[in-house]
């Protein structure tokens, strides 16, 4: 048996996004930027793929840019913002994502001014210290916050930093890679500068993702080299990639409800099961509002806790310590650092899908009873 419990790095992607995305192989192959009769219908495809991702999150059709993925949209919010919006300041979080935080890193080393927001013990910025930063400096400044985070499913209020952000003229961006297709998202109602999407997140292909960019901030093309993603991005753009996200985003929304109630009982199910059986339990993120498909749980020191994602993966789950960009490297993740995990302690993130059963949780169980301390009342 093969459970996958890594839902947080990739998702399996979704019978109907292959056969949406196989009919485009085989009978659009016309390059969208041709003007005869096969560029014609690869660019309508295109068209249709976008005005289902705006229709989504209430955006404009020429809100909405393609791009190859999560990395590239959060690169480009926060480098296009500095580039051509003329932010000076960027006030964001430690426990943001690498490609956030590394790209902190760089537009520091050129100048620009970076602040981190405090966090409470469950990794939720703290919104009176984001007011307090947004209250002093006179620069130009963005704010980029996660919606919700990858390791540990700390969960932003996005209408709450919407309005302070508007309070302070202060531009917004937030990364809801890990939240978009599971929870409403809505840009008219709650107002942000730019947000952006990954679609391995929600059952679509792999390297393909979006942007959206509020059309009051005009922006110089990110990508040089054609006037494809009208004049943004240039390069042929990746259709059957497109033409899979949109299909895989239009089910996570249009089920999105009935998948919720499902994670969550294997959820709860796995908490129940983990706290019953085994000794010292402790998860990395309490909070009601926690971005339902993650769980962080914290084991106790053992002789095996070493092992353990490794004993895991033998036993046939897949689960991860962390953010999957660097969960090869065993250094330790940066947000359990952030929220002041104990480091003795072993960190496991389990991630779900409506495909996980709760079955599957109980497989789960009784494997870990041969790699974590158990109850002395119960028989292992």
């Amino acid at each position: 048996m093969r459970v996958y419990f890594d839902n947080a790095a990739t998702t399996p992607i979704c019978e109907k996004a292959i056969e949406a995305m196989t009919a485009v192989m085989r009978e659009t192959y016309g390059n969208p930027s041709s003007i005869h009769k096969d560029g014609r219908q690869a660019r309508a495809a295109i068209e249709e793929a976008r005005k289902t991702v705006a229709n989504a999150i209430d955006a404009s059709i020429g809100e909405i840019f393609f791009t190859s993925g999560g990395t590239e949209s959060n690169n480009m919010a926060l480098k296009c913002s500095v580039r051509d919006l003329g932010v000076r300041r960027i006030i964001s979080s430690p426990t943001e994502h690498h490609c956030i935080l590394h790209t902190l890193e760089s537009l520091e080393n050129n100048g620009v001014e970076i602040c981190m927001v405090q966090l409470d013990e469950n990794g939720t910025p703290d919104y009176a210290d984001l007011e307090r930063l947004l209250n002093t400096g006179n620069k130009k400044t963005l704010v980029s916050l996660m919606h919700g985070n990858n390791e540990i499913g700390a969960f932003l209020d996005l209408n709450r930093v919407s309005e302070l952000c508007r309070a302070n003229n202060a531009l917004f961006h937030t990364d809801t890679i890990q939240t978009m297709g599971y929870y409403p998202i809505n840009v008219e109602r709650t107002k942000v500068d730019f947000l952006t999407g990954s679609a391995h997140k929600f059952h679509g292909p792999k390297g393909v993702g979006f942007i959206y960019i509020n059309g009051d901030n005009v922006l110089k093309p990110f990508v040089e080299g054609g006037a494809q993603e009208r004049n943004m991005r240039g390069g042929t753009e990746n259709i059957y990639g497109i033409v899979g996200l949109a299909k895989a985003l239009e089910l996570a929304i249009d089920e999105q409800v009935e998948r919720r109630a499902k994670i969550e009982a294997v959820r709860d199910h796995f908490k129940q099961q983990l706290l019953e059986h085994f000794e010292d339990i402790q998860f990395n993120n309490n909070a009601e509002d926690a971005v339902y498909k993650v769980l962080s749980v914290s084991f106790p020191p053992s002789p095996k806790s070493a092992l353990l994602l490794l004993n895991l993966d033998i036993s046939g789950i897949s689960a991860s310590g962390g953010s999957a960009c660097s969960s090869g490297a065993e250094k330790g993740s940066h947000v359990i650092q952030a929220i002041k995990g104990d480091p003795n302690r072993k960190t496991i993130r389990f991630s779900f899908s409506h495909k996980n059963t709760l079955e599957e949780v109980d497989y789960v169980i009784e494997k870990l009873k041969n790699m974590v301390p158990v109850k002395e009342t119960v028989v292992a």
